[in-house]
């Protein structure tokens, strides 16, 4: 259908969507504009293509009638319709989206926020349709930005049909956000999703007399079976034949809203008492903080162990041998008639045969994002998902809410730093979660100066595992110490509160594995076009400073801290200098200089916290902008130089 240059309203079929292109009115062109008929602008029509009457127009939820001249004039180009899919957080919107379309889908900003949505392209009953997944808010009154989000794209961008999307366990609590969107005046369908849930908990719903009450069509549906796919058929179905009924009128007020709802749950819900399922008990101990907090740490630290093992598996045994075995010789090949030690062979390949250190865009440029940092993402993200699937995550952010409060941050602040445990470049990226700026940046200088990444912490461990256990421990505690600092410092400094945590704690469920990989596919694909193109860029800049001799510059402007604050050789100069580029090869290459315990412990605090690598460096830029990147990464440096001289100092008493 899309394409069609030559479609005007006047050659669109009854309840076609098309954006307008293009206005030829002559004279009517400015009045046209007035009404809201304008280039870009969405329009459904509402007459029979050769009804010989005036052609029947929607546009920004207004109908017109145009002359049939007139409507001549209006060049659209055809789409198909938007099924706008919203609801509350929780309610099993994601699952639906999945079950409803392919993995042809986007993942979105919404513009001016960092607020993400997914769109994508569905068929139902025979039709083509546009679906967006909106943001889960509760009211349309926004509380953060997801909420702006959502309600500025239902009610600003629109769309032809509204999917909302009801948890049937918790009916009377959805039902306020139903009312207020069955305000939009759009065709609107609502899933009753877990509907099988709903009965093993002893809740029955009157579905027919719901529909009655809201004068909508009403489907029961399980989204993790796909149950009740063929109700949902049926009645978009009959929307696309015009003959869904219109919403009722709800009260305008919230009070009156709520009387409604409770006289609607009265007449249509009857809830049966039931024992508590196990999964309902363990729900239970998890969230309080005696025995939550316990559990917490044992989920925590199963997670960092099965992120390492996971993505050192995916490196050792398949990526690495990967890269070397066939993409090396395959660029090799391919390159094979440059000169030898010409800028451009330099350029692309680097001054060394090993990819990691070489520094050329076809082997450290692709290495890095592929090799080394691609697999914590997956064993990562994969991890993640399935703590949010089970509904484990808001748990643990109401559980470390008062503690992550001291530090400037709410309880979602936790996700970035279990993520930074595992590799810094998805941890920044996962402070996109956070409503304000000055949370972000604390979260950022938090997340990159709390803990070593893991293959710093694994280099660390080997290079002090023949000495005594409290070197090891030293070095980890400073570096914490160096990092809560850090945000500490910049939690002064930003002006702004602490905004309150306000998050619904659902209650466990089953995983949908469809979701999962939905979810992992979309945030690899993410990587691959945001971050990995900024960690190739960084290698290109560092190789042509490193040819330009700047990088010497550089390690001759670290020699006077390197050797007075930090008490170290002035050799290792040139390792401090390769932290920026590789942090745990240059902590590896601290073995050759043959270092004291306390003098291996200071190294590895500076070289952990002065700046991130290449990849969290370039990706902190892009998502925090240049000022507040600068701001994070001069903090850190700052608590690096004093926590590693301190160190210094102080290492003679272990």
């Amino acid at each position: 259908m899309n394409g069609k240059p030559g479609a005007t309203l006047l050659s669109m079929r009854e309840n076609e969507t098309g954006q307008v292109t293009a206005v030829a009115g002559g004279a009517h062109e400015g009045r046209l504009q007035a009404m809201g008929i304008s280039p870009g602008r969405r329009v459904v029509k509402r007459s029979p293509e050769n009804s010989g009457g005036p052609v029947i127009i929607e546009v920004m939820g207004a109908r017109l009638a145009l002359g049939r001249g007139m409507a001549a004039q209006i060049f659209v180009q055809l789409r198909p319709r938007k099924i706008l899919l919203a609801g509350n957080p929780n309610v099993g919107k994601s699952v639906v989206f999945s079950r409803l379309t392919g993995l042809e889908v986007i993942s979105s900003n919404y513009p001016g926020t960092t607020v993400g949505y997914t769109s994508g392209r569905t068929v139902l009953a025979g039709g083509k349709f546009d679906i967006v997944d909106v943001p889960g808010a509760y009211s349309h009154e926004p509380a953060n930005k997801a909420e702006e989000a959502a309600k500025r794209i239902l009610t600003e961008e629109g769309g032809d049909l509204l999917l909302n999307v009801v948890d049937a366990t918790n009916l009377e609590r959805n039902l306020f956000y139903t009312l207020e969107l069955l305000e939009l005046g759009l065709p609107t369908i609502i899933l009753l999703n877990k509907w099988d849930i709903a009965g093993r908990r002893g809740v029955s719903i009157n579905v027919a007399g719901l529909e009655r009450r809201l004068g909508v069509r009403i489907v029961p549906f399980v989204a993790t079976t796909g149950e009740g796919l063929a109700g949902l058929k049926k009645a978009v179905e009959d929307f696309t034949a015009g003959r869904l009924s219109s919403p009722a009128a709800a009260p305008p007020d919230a009070d009156g809203k709520w009387k409604l709802i409770g006289r609607i749950s009265a007449e249509c819900q009857k809830i049966t008492h039931k024992h508590a399922t196990l999964l309902e008990k363990v729900a239970d101990i998890t969230s309080r903080p005696s025995t939550g907090l316990p559990f917490a740490a044992a989920v925590m630290l199963a997670l960092f162990w099965a992120v390492r093992a996971a993505g050192e598996g995916m490196i050792n045994y398949a990526l690495d041998p990967l890269f070397r075995s066939a993409w090396m010789p395959l660029a090799n090949a391919a390159f094979s008639g440059l000169a030898e030690d010409g800028f451009l062979k330099t350029l692309l390949f680097g001054t060394s045969p090993q990819p990691m250190e070489a520094f050329g865009l076809l082997t450290t440029g692709l290495y890095i994002p592929l090799v080394t940092v691609l697999p914590y993402i997956v064993s990562f993200y994969a991890a993640l998902g399935l703590l949010e699937d089970i509904g484990y995550l808001p748990r643990l952010a109401a559980l470390l809410d008062d503690y992550m409060h001291r530090l400037g941050l709410h309880g979602y602040g936790t996700i970035p730093l279990m993520l930074g445990m595992g590799c810094k470049v998805p941890a920044i990226l996962a402070v996109r979660v956070l409503e304000t700026r000055r949370e972000r940046v604390i979260a950022t200088a938090l997340t990159l100066g709390l803990t070593p990444c893991m293959p710093q912490t694994a280099m660390i461990f080997s290079l002090l595992s023949p000495y005594p256990l409290k070197y090891t421990l030293a070095a980890f505690a400073a570096v914490a110490a160096a990092g809560v600092a850090s945000s500490f410092a910049l939690s002064r400094l930003l002006e702004g509160e602490v905004p309150e945590l306000f998050l619904e704690i659902p209650p466990y469920q089953t995983p949908c594995a469809n979701v999962l990989a939905k979810k992992l596919y979309l945030r690899i694909k993410d990587f691959l076009l945001e971050a990995a193109p900024m960690i190739v860029l960084g290698v290109l800049i560092v190789n042509l400073l490193d040819l330009g001799g700047a990088l010497k510059g550089l390690a001759g402007f670290f020699k006077p801290a390197v050797a007075g604050l930090l008490g170290l050789p002035p050799e290792t100069v040139s390792v401090m200098t390769l932290g920026f580029l590789r942090k745990d090869i240059s902590i590896a290459m601290l073995a050759p200089f043959s270092l004291a315990p306390g003098a291996i412990v200071t190294a590895s605090v500076f070289l952990s916290l002065y700046l991130p690598c290449l990849g969290g460096f370039m990706v902190t830029v892009r998502e925090l902008g240049a000022g507040d990147a600068a701001r994070v990464f001069a903090m850190n440096f700052l608590s690096a130089l004093l926590f590693a001289s301190a160190v210094n100092l102080l290492v003679g008493l272990l």
